[in-house]
């Protein structure tokens, strides 16, 4: 068994986030984590749970990740 689940590690370097409407592809995942952290850290109310939830996806390894609810 592999120490670290397959789904937590992104299969791909690009991803694509949407938040707040703003429809955003990444080259490096790494950077769009540090974003959203950045982000979710000088944000208050509204905002800042829209950024954490796109950031928690980021951290699960998703290729697309989004605020909206579908």
């Amino acid at each position: 068994m592999l120490k670290t689940p397959e789904l937590a590690m992104p299969r791909t370097r690009k991803v694509t986030t949407v938040c707040n409407g703003r429809r955003e592809v990444w080259t490096d995942y790494e950077e769009a984590k540090a974003y959203f952290l950045e982000l979710m850290m000088i944000t208050e109310g509204e905002e800042h749970e829209r950024a954490e939830c796109v950031y928690i996806q980021l951290l699960h390894g998703l290729g697309e990740c989004s605020d909206e609810d579908e």
